[in-house]
């Protein structure tokens, strides 16, 4: 029997979760080594390219680092504290952020449900790493509109098949139909930057689009 990379090992479980609960457990159980076993063992480079495609825009402040974890894309932003909230479901992934100083304050919320426990007037609402198997699917999109300010930009990353198997485009067609949001810009980014392990060659789509 083939023994998996550690940090192959934590992504594919965590692409079998299927609730909120499931989430919030499963990664309280390894926020202390995320880091190094996920991050470092896989050349996880999502976060950076959604911080390049913020500081290559107008970098509208305040930030929501939206599933945040333990603070991988406010570590890429290098903003200060001051400018940048993060949410994540994971009390655990929370405290090891907490620990960076990385954020102005940091929310502990389940993105499926309501948000009126954090701010509404933020200038960007970015994400990496959490519209993908076994997390968010695209219903979340019309419940994030709410804490932007009008004319707000989202930077929303998608994995790609993910984006596929759970149409995306139907709901940005209909929070466009509905002008709830502007033009939709989408381009193609690597999730990792090592090879040799199975998901090195894996996509993500960086959505981009407006509040009106």
């Amino acid at each position: 029997m083939v023994t998996k990379d550690p940090g192959q090992q934590l992504l594919e479980n965590a692409y079998r979760l299927d609730t909120p609960a499931d989430n919030s457990a499963y990664y309280d159980s390894f926020a202390s080594t995320y880091d190094t076993d996920f991050v470092e063992r896989l050349g996880y480079y999502y976060p950076k390219a959604i911080a390049e495609t913020f500081r290559n825009g107008l970098q509208e402040t305040p930030v929501a680092d939206i599933g945040c974890g333990t603070g991988a894309v406010a570590n890429a932003l290098s903003l200060s504290a001051g400018q940048i909230d993060g949410m994540d479901i994971s009390t655990e992934m929370l405290a090891v952020a907490a620990g960076k100083a990385l954020y102005r304050k940091l929310y502990e919320i389940d993105l499926t449900g309501p948000l009126e426990s954090i701010p509404h007037d933020y200038g960007t609402v970015l994400s990496a790493g959490t519209f993908t198997h076994g997390h968010l699917g695209p219903g979340p999109l019309r419940g994030l509109l709410d804490i932007a300010r009008p004319g707000g930009l989202f930077i929303i990353g998608v994995n790609q098949a993910h984006y596929t198997n759970h149409d995306f485009t139907a709901t940005l067609d209909a929070l466009t139909a509905e002008r709830r949001i502007g033009a939709v810009t989408i381009t193609t980014t690597r999730i990792y930057d090592k090879d040799g392990h199975d998901h090195s060659k894996d996509r993500a789509l960086i959505l981009q689009y407006r509040k009106l």
